[in-house]
């Protein structure tokens, strides 16, 4: 009993102070899933900050060893499950250099179509979810408004509307339905002509740039020392695209605009979303042009049981969140001897334990929304 004495804890002068554990998570409204947050806090002042993974691990990259490669694009397919279209692309485009499968035409540009609706997508829930964890509501409406009529167009050629299912080795699973095309074409017009309801509600809104601008400053030396990419890294001035710098399936055929800011404050990686956007919907629309132009198939046929001869590489591809790297080793079997994942969300999130220490416990939660992550992307 000697040994104990009374702490107090706060602040003033003349008390003896200490600083206060804190967990955020696993399980709280602002962390996009069971993502934990250890922080240590001096008041209402954050002085060190853990981010802790893993709570949704589900050994992703174990299950590939054991499926063959047709069906371990169901499980790449999930790891970010705002971004499923993208996630499937990567890991068949490493399987075809693998395998020296060459795409017809037509697939590819149908490819980089939907991976440009499907990078809409991604950015309009976050454009929506980011305003409502900081206290405005309405953004989310509009949001899922403009969701809805690109997740149909999604729906109607894959007949999935999160998880699609829609690449397969060799190409598309199969041909899109007739006048796809201009039923995309009319969707994205629609898109495109509402987003500037959800642009004039909260880019210059007074209460979000009070929360937003100046806050979780992160430099572009820090997001290329943490290997940062996509809008968060964008944000902080690294102007970085894989479509454009090295280009997969046809993107070297396009002029691709690089969105960028120099300040890498909330704000501006919120604004980098939101104009992303838009030039995503433009290339999307440039593709569908294209699509009705090239005619012929959408696979090749591919043999009974698929094996990818001995030998190793790596696909990398500018997915909404950032960039997916895939490494796909193989020994001549129908199923992969190794498959390792570089997602984006787990490179992006180890920056938090720089950007939060000092900040206040409400900005906190600015921050953490506007490092626009999917918990699966992490823990894969």
């Amino acid at each position: 009993m000697s040994d104990l004495r009374e702490l107090t804890v706060g602040t003033g002068a003349g008390l003896d102070t200490a600083d206060m554990v804190l967990n955020i998570g696993p399980q709280h409204p602002s962390t996009h899933g069971v993502l934990r947050l250890r922080l240590t806090l001096d008041g209402e002042r954050v002085v060190t900050c853990e981010p802790i993974v893993g709570y949704m691990h589900r050994g992703a990259e174990k299950l590939f060893e054991v499926r063959d490669y047709r069906q371990i694009i169901v499980l790449s397919n999930r790891h970010d499950w705002l971004s499923a279209f993208s996630n499937e692309l990567g890991v068949v485009l490493a399987v075809e250099r693998l395998m020296g499968i060459e795409v017809p035409e037509r697939a590819t540009w149908l490819r980089m179509a939907l991976a440009e609706l499907n990078r809409v997508l991604n950015h309009l829930m976050f454009l929506g979810s980011y305003p409502l964890e900081i206290g405005a509501i309405t953004p989310m409406f509009y949001a899922f408004r403009e969701r809805e009529t690109l997740q149909a167009v999604m729906e109607e050629v894959s007949g999935g509307r999160i998880h699609y299912m829609f690449n397969r080795v060799g190409g598309l699973k199969e041909e899109v339905p007739a006048g796809w095309t201009r039923r995309a074409r009319e969707a994205i017009a629609l898109v495109r002509s509402r987003m500037p309801d959800i642009d004039k509600l909260i880019r210059r809104n007074d209460i979000f740039l009070a929360r937003t601008v100046g806050v979780g400053v992160l430099t572009a030396e820090q997001a290329a020392a943490y290997g940062a990419s996509g809008p968060v890294a964008r944000a902080s001035g690294l102007d970085l695209d894989l479509r454009r710098d090295e280009p997969y399936l046809a993107y070297d055929e396009l002029d691709v605009p690089v969105v960028t800011r120099t300040a890498g404050d909330c704000h501006s990686r919120f604004e980098v979303l939101l104009d992303q956007a838009y030039v995503s919907l433009d290339l999307a629309e440039q593709c569908l042009d294209r699509i009705d132009r090239i005619g012929g198939p959408v696979n090749v046929r591919l043999p009974k049981v698929v094996k990818a001869p001995e030998g190793h590489t790596y696909a990398w591809t500018e997915n909404p969140l950032g960039i997916n790297g895939y490494y796909l080793v193989s020994r001549g079997e129908k199923t992969p001897w190794r498959m390792k994942m570089r997602t984006a969300s787990y490179a992006n999130v180890q920056a938090l334990s720089t950007l939060i220490p000092g900040c206040l416990v409400p900005d906190l939660i600015a921050i953490l929304g506007s490092m626009f992550f999917v918990v699966g992307d992490i823990d894969k």
